[in-house]
């Protein structure tokens, strides 16, 4: 009864700071005292600091008392994978409390059997971390690109479906590098909407004619300090050249609730105006973006696919790569050197022939493509730090596919590396947005005091790494922050 009490008042609290945040009260927090205001301000002065604070990426008082609720969950007889080691563990039990992992042991482990305490058998099934997707578009995945800068409110609801998927997918985690997904984000975190955690950019920042501007001809010329487009409006991709401009933006994103900041360096394949061969963002542009990261303790990810961008991204300090399918053995070497993160895509076949035969989109697709593979030996030999995701675009069918994406991280890794890779390594990056983690705590593993984010596998993942791409059928319980959203298993309770 104390949790349903405290999760009540809080989204009364709630929804009393939106109204205080409003007209006269606004005066209130600068100094000022409207007549009449007293009382309300002062009993809603804590919820305005739950609004401010979820605005920044703090968790909400209903996730607080969420957190501390007593809820139990006992797996028993299970072998753990645990994000980090190529072995199995022996016939373990795994007691879940909250949302933490409270204790793992040999033994059996002695729980109250309460009306809020679990127990599953698990039958010497595997239980394993929660797979992370560390380059995820939430809110551009069953949308067409006409649709993408449409109505705000279709947007969200589409994406918050394919949010429960994601998760029903066994994807508990996502960074989400572009697109207007805070919103998205907040409905998650308060229970509103099933989905992953999501660790956000927002907006992506990007130059005029850069990878991300997918503004009309007609758009042209843009005034700087004018109207913002509807791409701009919708939170999509906001427009910046000068270093001003950039700081500018950035900074929105954070104050919106970005974990890290995402800029595009050179040309992609989805924009019409962006040719693959050219670099976009001069350096001090994008150290324009880093000092403003590094000055809220996080991170700038660039996307860049060419020598170039690489090296003119690395040169302003920004901390991770996407793609780099273009890169050079020099590159490569060089982004070993300095520390920097790859994040790579191994990029199924099926999103290339998306594009239209005889597009421009196509026939970028056709000159990366072939990059792929390369990038992937290359980041083996140098033994560059190396994160795992999708890209995935404008095709439900294709999300569907995301485990299957991850199986085929075979062709180069073994299945334990590759779920290495979609676990604790890619659990590490999203650790560098520091104390802009919407999530402190640790995840991709399984490991007493991880936050406990876990999937139960019909079968060795290990031996076996096909049996991800059929989660509907493998995944017989997927749990996320402690609460069980999937259980195909009867309670042994």
């Amino acid at each position: 009864m104390k949790s349903r009490r405290f999760q009540a008042n809080a989204a009364d609290a709630k929804q009393g700071a939106y109204a205080v945040i409003s007209g006269a009260a606004l005066s209130t927090l600068s100094g000022a005292q409207p007549i009449g205001a007293s009382k309300r301000v002062t009993c809603c002065s804590l919820a305005v600091a739950v609004v401010l604070s979820n605005g920044l990426g703090g968790a909400s008082l209903a996730q607080q008392a969420l957190q501390a609720d007593g809820t139990t969950t006992l797996f028993q007889n299970v072998r753990i994978f645990d994000g980090k080691s190529a072995t199995m563990s022996a016939s373990s039990n795994v007691l879940v409390r909250g949302n933490k992992i409270e204790s793992i042991s040999l033994q059996p482990i002695a729980v109250d059997r309460r009306a809020d305490t679990r127990i599953i058998e698990g039958g010497g099934r595997t239980l394993m971390p929660g797979l992370i997707d560390a380059h995820w578009h939430a809110m551009l995945i069953r949308v067409t690109p006409a649709q993408s800068f449409g109505d705000v409110g279709y947007l969200n609801l589409v994406a918050g479906d394919e949010a429960t998927d994601t998760l029903m997918r066994g994807f508990t985690t996502v960074r989400d590098v572009g697109g207007p997904v805070f919103g998205l984000k907040s409905a998650i975190d308060e229970g509103i909407v099933k989905g992953p955690r999501i660790y956000p950019s927002g907006a992506v920042i990007t130059v005029t004619s850069g990878h991300g501007d997918f503004r009309q001809l007609t758009d042209l010329p843009r005034t700087i300090g004018g109207m913002l487009t509807r791409m701009e409006q919708t939170g999509g991709a906001m427009v910046a050249d000068s270093p001003d401009e950039v700081r500018v933006r950035a900074r929105e994103q954070l104050m919106q609730g970005a974990s890290q900041v995402k800029l595009t360096a050179g040309g992609g394949v989805s924009s019409p105006f962006s040719p693959i061969d050219v670099t976009t963002f001069t350096e001090p542009e994008l150290r324009a973006a880093v000092e403003a990261a590094e000055n809220w303790g996080t991170y700038v990810v660039a996307h860049a696919f060419t020598p170039a961008a690489i090296r003119g991204a690395i040169a302003a300090g920004v901390k991770c790569i996407e793609h780099g399918f273009q890169m050079d053995e020099a590159t490569a070497k060089l982004i070993a050197e300095k520390g920097v993160w790859l994040s790579l895509q191994p990029l199924p076949e099926g999103l290339r022939l998306g594009f239209p035969v005889g597009s421009v989109q196509r026939a970028k697709a056709d000159e990366v493509w072939p990059g792929i593979a390369r990038s992937y030996e290359l980041a083996k030999k140098y033994k560059i730090k190396t994160a795992w995701g999708t890209d995935v675009l404008f095709s439900r069918a294709l999300a569907q596919q995301q485990g299957a994406i991850l199986a085929s991280l075979a062709r180069w890794y073994t299945p334990a590396e590759a779920l290495v890779m979609a676990t604790s390594t890619n659990a590490e990056l999203l650790a560098l947005s520091g104390k802009r983690n919407p999530y402190p705590g640790k995840l991709g593993v399984v490991e007493e005091g991880a936050l406990a984010d876990l999937l139960l596998v019909d079968g060795n993942p290990i031996d076996n790494i096909k049996l991800i791409e059929d989660p509907a059928k493998n995944f017989l319980v997927i749990m996320k922050d402690g609460k069980i959203y999937k259980n195909l298993l009867v309670s042994n309770k």
